[in-house]
């Protein structure tokens, strides 16, 4: 395990961006989001995908001159074309719209198509916090998932997240997708040769498997609660739920017109919604309430212990502070190599340092 600083990372990522061909601004979006993931501890969606948002520039599949635009607008709403630029570009310029379109009229609700990948819904969620607000953040993807019966992937892992402030800066960070799993969770357990845990996903015949080469290959990832049985079903109408707000209300690609995930042939189109809600313009006391639910949750006798019950967005905070006291992101060593192997072929240098090696 190598520990390397935010900062380092971050930099890294700007520069192999640079490398080929994208803005700094933009390439520093991307670097944030990445990082934050990371940090947070969701390597999933890190700098482990660095190299797909490289070869997407490489390609010029993803666009990296422009910015997005606003289509239509209302005083809350708006549609917003993104222009084909990388996800963290378009995301940012919607849920900063959203945020003041919040100021204003005490919610922001918009909607982009002709956006990328962004990275970690979460992300976008929380910015609303920075002003005292609820953020709302989902994106439709690459067909992932089977629904509830089928055997074909016909929806993407569909994210949802939301953030609520409570006070002194603590709040409820929900940030998930509408699959059992994300799929960077199954590839990472590829990566490592490890099975996965039964309900993650199918096979080609639609029946669940520990293998994560056969949900890869001809599978594919299951909706939230699994089988129809334990209550798939539920997972499979949120997915449809976050298509409706992104590929359908945004005009964008959607259900299984989006592009097969890594086979980037074509553009991806996808849709992606931002909310913001100012809860100044509801009942007053909004953060107190909040920190009296979360200590409801977390107050609690655990079942266990050693497990005390912990509120969405905990698991996220102590990963941080584990980095913090470590003095750096820990990532490991097939991952840093892997990634400075990427950066030698674009000719970006300096490499990730791998100086500071910890056991595992």
């Amino acid at each position: 395990i190598c520990l390397i600083s935010q900062v380092e990372v971050q930099n890294f990522i700007e520069r192999c961006m640079m490398a080929v061909g994208t803005k700094q601004h933009h390439a520093r979006s991307l670097a944030e989001v990445l990082v934050e993931g990371d940090h947070r501890g969701h390597y999933s969606h890190g700098l482990n995908r660095m190299d797909m948002y490289v070869k997407d520039i490489q390609t010029g599949i993803c666009a990296k001159d422009g910015e997005p635009v606003v289509e239509k607008e209302s005083a809350a709403t708006a549609l917003v074309d993104g222009k084909n630029l990388l996800g963290p570009v378009v995301g940012n310029f919607c849920m900063n719209l959203a945020i003041k379109k919040a100021k204003e009229v005490g919610i922001g609700w918009v909607v982009a198509h002709g956006s990328n990948h962004y990275g970690i819904a979460g992300y976008y969620a929380m910015q609303a916090l920075k002003e005292n607000m609820i953020g709302m953040s989902f994106t439709n993807t690459s067909p992932l998932v089977v629904p509830t019966r089928g055997k074909e992937c016909t929806l993407g892992t569909n994210p949802i997240s939301v953030a609520a402030p409570a006070k002194d800066g603590d709040s409820f960070v929900l940030d998930m997708a509408t699959s059992a799993v994300a799929l960077g969770k199954v590839e990472l357990h590829e990566r490592r040769g490890d099975p996965i845990p039964e309900g993650w996903g199918c096979d080609a015949q639609g029946k669940l498997t520990p293998d994560p080469k056969k949900v890869l290959s001809g599978g594919g990832l299951v909706p939230i609660g699994g089988s129809e049985a334990t209550g798939g079903y539920k997972g499979y109408g949120l997915g449809m739920m976050v298509e409706v707000f992104c590929g359908i209300l945004a005009g964008a690609k959607y259900s299984k017109h989006v592009r097969t995930w890594k086979v980037t042939d074509r553009v991806a189109n996808l849709g992606q919604c931002f909310v913001a809600i100012n809860p100044e313009n509801f009942a007053p006391g909004f953060s107190d309430r909040m920190s009296d639910l979360l200590s409801i949750q977390r107050g609690m006798d655990s079942a266990d212990a050693n497990t005390p019950v912990l509120t969405a967005g905990d698991p996220e905070r102590m990963n941080m502070k584990k980095c913090e006291e470590l003095g750096g992101i820990p990532y490991h060593i097939n991952v840093v190599n892997y990634m400075n192997e990427c950066a030698k072929k674009i000719g970006a240098s300096p490499l990730l340092p791998c100086d500071k090696l910890v056991p595992i």
